[in-house]
């Protein structure tokens, strides 16, 4: 058994300085001491898919990080490791709990993963170890898994038991501040909508070079790559629902302007990001739905998005702005407003569905895409 501290001690003395997770009552100490050490930085995710992408974000803002989760949670987490990490080349430490493991009766619903764990990292191609229980293991663990780590650019997974640290850690952790319900604008006009790609035309001429874009997977970023490729353009593929928390990965972790370009049904698919954004409320970060009602890359299958008022949702989440609009002249008014808030903002795009014919797809592999985003990102 090791104290946190000698993990997060020897983590830090080793670069890895960012943390984010789902709690888990073997991680409370864990959990505990990096929101408690002022050294490091701890942000709570809704999902632990969420959390794999957070991580990813600053990882390209140039942070060495640890994804920790329960086990049961690794199933919410294989999206993303297995379709973001795996061919972005992102490497993320991450520690999962035994729950059920061997020889530990628990609970029905972590039979299963329990009998598991091992085997889908081992499916997932993510390297891994037991969790290092003794204090003059963890400084070599850490430093094996970081080698690794450098030499695949892929996740390594420490496999924790019960009992593997001590539960002496403060009780009682304060949350993030409470944040006011953000203000609300309605830009639409009623009048006939635009497209996507005419949409983010607009964008990539009203923004800085020195704004950095991470747009969804499939056409958004597809037609983003067409419109302008350039080393400031993330292309997410796979990994649907993860561009937001991604997005706030970087933007908590640099000065300039960060843009999400997200889709309705990717927003829909991971909407505790919303409120993971705006309880840590980054002010240079504008989250873009561009909501054509339809899941488009997959033959225009209708989402649930006439139903939802995302402005609304983001305003109550905590974001400075939510503004609606659907029309060129619109958007361009709100992407004015939301770079004078003071906080995260988010614009509501009704577009038309469908897209360009004969639309390409990015040239550029994705992991050479990460590794000239993050040379981009670097001061």
């Amino acid at each position: 058994m090791i104290d946190a501290g000698d993990f997060l001690d020897a983590g830090l003395a080793a670069g890895v300085d960012f943390f984010t997770g789902v709690p888990c009552s073997f991680l409370t100490p864990l959990i505990n001491g990096a929101i408690g050490d002022e050294r490091l930085a701890y942000v709570a995710a809704a999902s632990e898919g969420e959390a794999v992408a957070i991580a990813s974000g600053a990882w390209l803002a140039g942070h060495s990080t640890a994804v920790i989760c329960q086990n049961s949670g690794l199933g919410n987490a294989v999206n993303p490791v297995t379709s973001l990490n795996y061919p972005f080349r992102i490497p993320t430490l991450m520690v999962v709990t035994w729950r059920a493991g061997p020889g530990l009766k628990d609970e029905p619903q972590h039979e299963l993963m329990g009998r598991i764990t091992p085997g889908l990292l081992d499916l997932m191609e993510v390297p891994h170890r037991p969790f290092p229980a003794n204090k003059d293991a963890v400084g070599p663990a850490i430093a094996e898994a970081l080698a690794e780590m450098d030499k695949t650019g892929r996740p390594f997974a420490f496999i924790m038991e019960k009992g593997d640290v001590s539960n002496d850690s403060a009780d009682d952790m304060p949350p993030p501040p409470a944040r006011a319900r953000g203000e609300i604008s309605d830009l639409c006009e009623l009048d006939g909508l635009t497209t996507r790609y005419a949409t983010m035309e607009t964008l990539l001429g009203d923004i800085s070079d020195e704004t950095a874009i991470i747009a969804t997977t499939g056409k958004c970023g597809r037609e983003l790559f067409t419109i302008a490729d350039r080393p400031q353009h993330l292309y997410q593929v796979g990994s649907m629902g993860c561009a937001s928390a991604m997005g706030l990965g970087v933007a908590l972790n640099v000065e300039r302007p960060v843009v999400v370009l997200d889709g309705d049904g990717a927003a829909l698919m991971k909407m505790g990001a919303m409120a993971t954004i705006g309880a840590y409320a980054p002010d240079n970060l504008i989250h873009i739905v561009l909501d054509n009602g339809t899941y488009d890359s997959t033959g225009g299958q209708p989402t649930v998005s006439n139903s939802v008022d995302f402005a609304g949702v983001a305003a109550d989440c905590g974001y400075a702005a939510g503004i609606r609009c659907d029309s060129p002249a619109g958007f361009a008014k709100a992407l004015a407003a939301a770079k004078g808030h003071g906080g995260p903002s988010l614009i509501h795009m009704r577009v038309l569905p469908g897209s360009m014919t004969d639309l390409g797809r990015p040239t550029v592999s994705p992991a050479d895409v990460a590794l000239r985003f993050k040379d981009f990102l670097s001061p």
